[in-house]
């Protein structure tokens, strides 16, 4: 059984006041943790949202050229239909891979270009954050 007669458990103020500025110290820094965490997570939200655009965008580019592609195609299969002569074939193909060529370099750069740009946009929103 306890002994009622004991005195109570005294804590000095110095200690009392030293355990109080601690936990709040502790809270302050949890707090500052729980913020920059919060930042962290917007942060990587809005970089999520810069690629998604940027990967939309080069789809719907890819697509544009793929569609631009194949229209040459045909346009140069209605032309074999109608070539007279071997030698005219010979040059509506010589024509067809040449334009071709400069079709898909230009496309290549500019899709080049785009994801470049999409890279340094990326890491130009992370470093500000």
């Amino acid at each position: 059984m306890p002994n009622e007669d004991a005195t109570p458990f005294a804590i000095p103020s110095e200690m009392r006041n030293l355990a109080e500025h601690s936990v709040e110290q502790a809270q302050s820094a949890f707090n500052t943790f729980i913020a920059a965490a919060h930042d962290a997570v917007q942060s990587m939200e809005g970089q999520a949202k810069t690629v998604r655009a940027g990967a939309k965008d080069a789809s719907e580019r890819a697509m544009s050229y793929a569609e631009r592609n194949v229209e040459s195609a045909f346009d140069f299969a209605q032309k074999l239909v109608h070539a007279s002569s071997v030698q005219e074939v010979m040059r509506l193909q010589g024509e067809f891979v040449q334009a071709q060529m400069e079709a898909l370099t230009e496309q290549a750069r500019d899709l080049a270009a785009q994801s470049q740009g999409e890279r340094q946009s990326g890491a130009g929103d992370y470093r500000a954050h």
